[in-house]
């Protein structure tokens, strides 16, 4: 009587079969194309890893970027460094290598991607929240302890995770055949326009929170022009705002169109969103490696801690004591070093923690 109403699972067919149903072609042998998309991918990949392990060993090494907005900037790295890793499996598991892919090792592919999406956003939000706090209280760094930047952080990856894992756990269309949608055959139309809404308002968000912040700063920028003391103080919060917005936005502008192509998969069955889905996909790719790009132009003592690993073993040994700016004893003696080198040191808009020292120090003596 209810027979009608019984909703049949296909959790036994093949990827094949949603494939075909939703019009998605998937080639049994190797293309030309394939190769070129797979070749081009592994090596975007490989540089994504390379680069972002770098970011995170300056992090680490470097005592100057021991502060809660670059642990964030690290984790965010680490996002990178799980999407570098999540698409160069999605490169060993895509083309014809997709035929032989079962239901949940399809839905382990796509789960990567969306939790190192995920990752990131939450993280370039937990970042602006951070500058919004620090900025408005006149400070350069979060007064956050160490502890609650490590629960923050495991926090973002527990999010991502179970965001990741959503359509595994039953918001799917395994058992809804009709809702299925083009540029992921097994995933549910309303699950892509959830994702593609919560990951677009987010992104409102944080430039809302990005424009608050920058009329502020615009503001008291007027107001201190005025007095000399604070003019380093000014100079290293402008410059490190200038570094995290070049982030947010080049974060935003490789992900967006992405993003609209997957809600215009989830609310419209006739438009053609395979003709861009590639290009939107290596788009987004790239992305990953944009970060450690942007650091190196802006922070010249990132620039300079990624010189020193990169030459760590091939450099004679008695320069491996010079001019070190990876290791500092104790702010006195960085505040010390910025004296001595004040005229040189103007010009550098990234020696944030030298002179957020001298600060700390004035302050301590008065």
């Amino acid at each position: 009587m209810n027979a009608s109403k019984v909703s049949v699972c296909y959790d036994n067919e093949s990827v094949k079969f949603f494939y075909e149903k939703s019009n998605k072609t998937i080639s049994d042998l190797w293309r030309t194309k394939d190769i070129v998309v797979v070749s081009l991918g592994l090596i975007v990949c490989c540089f994504v890893i390379f680069a972002n392990i770098l970011v995170m060993m300056a992090i680490f090494l470097n005592r100057r970027f021991h502060y809660p907005i670059y642990y964030l900037l690290g984790n965010l790295a680490a996002a990178d460094l799980f999407a570098g890793i999540s698409y160069m499996y999605l490169m060993f598991h895509t083309g014809p290598w997709t035929i032989k892919l079962s239901i949940y090792q399809w839905f382990f592919r796509q789960g990567l991607i969306d939790t190192s999406l995920t990752a990131s956003v939450i993280n370039l939000m937990a970042i602006a929240l951070e500058r919004h706090q620090t900025i408005f209280t006149m400070q350069l760094h979060s007064k956050m302890t160490n502890h609650r930047v490590v629960l923050l952080i495991i926090g973002i990856w527990v999010i991502a995770v179970v965001m990741g894992l959503v359509p595994t756990m039953g918001w799917n269309c395994l058992c809804n055949i009709k809702e299925c949608s083009t540029m992921a055959p097994l995933y549910s139309r309303s699950y892509l326009v959830f994702w593609a809404v919560l990951n677009l308002l987010m992104f409102t968000v944080m430039v809302a929170v990005y424009s608050r912040i920058f009329v502020y700063v615009r503001r008291k920028n007027h107001r201190m022009s005025q007095h000399t003391s604070q003019n380093k103080y000014r100079e290293t919060v402008v410059n490190l705002m200038k570094t995290v917005v070049m982030i947010l936005g080049c974060f935003v502008v490789c992900w967006t169109p992405g993003l609209v192509l997957l809600l215009l998969d989830g609310s419209c069955k006739k438009c053609d969103v395979l003709t861009y889905e590639k290009y939107f996909l290596v788009l987004a790719e790239c992305n990953s490696f944009m970060n450690p790009i942007i650091y190196s132009y802006r922070d010249q003592d990132m620039r300079n801690t990624f010189k020193r690993i990169l030459c760590i073993a091939c450099r004679p040994k008695h320069q491996k004591g010079e001019h070190s700016g990876v290791r500092f004893n104790t702010l006195e003696q960085e505040a010390r070093r910025g004296r001595d080198g004040d005229a040189g040191e103007q010009a550098n808009g990234g020696q944030v923690v030298l002179k957020d020292a001298e600060k700390i120090l004035e302050s301590s003596e008065s």
